[in-house]
């Protein structure tokens, strides 16, 4: 698809694949060394990284877009967006045929950044294995996360992309968790209920869900409600009750649907997780990125609002 028309999903080789052992030895031996492995094991498979299975499920939904409008552009387009050299391109080509992958866009920048190629590819979601690249592309307005591997091996659907968002600082702006911080959970509460019919501001990964939901609507359009391969799932710290109804109104004032909304009121996401088994999962706290990684899930950290202050100090 032309990059105008399609949902582009920009991925690193580090976030598709698991290379682990490479990164220790461009690490500990520099980039020549790192090279002439890359090159000596151009025909040895990688493994599975903590986004190829998003990345798959992205492309059965690609296949059923293609059944269902065979002569419409929008849909994902995956794009590996990588600072390898060229030279390592050879592996990566052969990893990527090995799994009946379709991802026909390579940017390799040899050493360069490569964020100032996300904005030239019209990028809408880019995820990395590095934080500080995903940190230099939120600057520069683009959702962005950093990925982490799930601790245990956990089945995901292959029939159906699942895809979980914490609200505050993902979905929203950070300006409720602000004051959460900084004056408060009462404070809060009391704020929520003040502004309850005042919709919240957007935040980082509110035009990836608006994204999605636009490729749901293409299906119910075909009478595919029951059947859509697309499932998206709110899960937030947030109790419904006394705070709850603006992020509901919030929604509903962007015309955005999303599947399934879990109010937790300050319990842990991970059980939550392991019963939705989505193929990734956004949030801007790192405590729930790993409470959700040790029960299995593969989480994607945003780096953005005040949260990441507090994460910091």
């Amino acid at each position: 698809p032309k990059p105008q028309n399609a949902i582009t999903v920009a991925v690193s080789s580090r976030a598709l694949f698991d290379l682990v052992e490479e990164q220790r030895i461009y690490e500990e031996h520099g980039v020549e060394k790192y090279v002439e492995y890359q090159q000596n094991n151009e025909n040895v498979t990688l493994k599975p990284g903590p986004a190829f299975y998003f990345v798959k499920a992205l492309e059965h939904v690609n296949a059923r877009l293609l059944e269902l409008y065979p002569d419409d552009e929008e849909r994902f387009d995956i794009v590996l967006m990588t600072n390898n050299h060229a030279q390592v391109g050879v592996r990566l080509i052969n990893s990527i045929n090995h799994y009946g992958l379709t991802i026909e866009r390579f940017c390799m920048t040899g050493g360069e950044s490569p964020i100032g190629y996300l904005t030239a590819y019209l990028t809408n979601l880019y995820l990395s294995a590095d934080s500080e690249k995903v940190q230099e592309a939120i600057g520069a307005g683009i959702a962005s996360a950093t990925m982490f591997t799930a601790n245990k091996d956990v089945a995901y659907s292959d029939t159906q992309l699942r895809v979980a968002f914490d609200g505050d600082a993902v979905i929203f702006s950070d300006e409720s968790e602000q004051i959460v911080k900084e004056q408060g959970l009462d404070r809060f509460f009391e704020h929520e209920q003040l502004n309850e019919n005042k919709p919240l501001a957007q935040g980082p990964l509110k035009g990836f869900l608006e994204d999605l939901g636009k490729l749901q609507k293409k299906f119910y359009a075909k009478n595919e409600r029951l059947n859509c391969p697309i499932r998206t799932y709110l899960v937030t710290a947030r109790s419904a009750a006394s705070s709850g109804a603006r992020v509901l109104k919030t929604l509903r004032s962007w015309g955005l649907e999303i599947d399934e909304a879990l109010f937790l009121a300050g319990a842990p996401k991970g059980p939550i997780l392991v019963k939705i088994r989505p193929h990734i999962f956004f949030d801007d706290q790192m405590f729930h990125i790993e409470g959700a990684q040790k029960l299995g899930t593969i989480a994607a950290h945003v780096p953005y609002g005040v949260a990441q202050k507090y994460h910091k100090s």
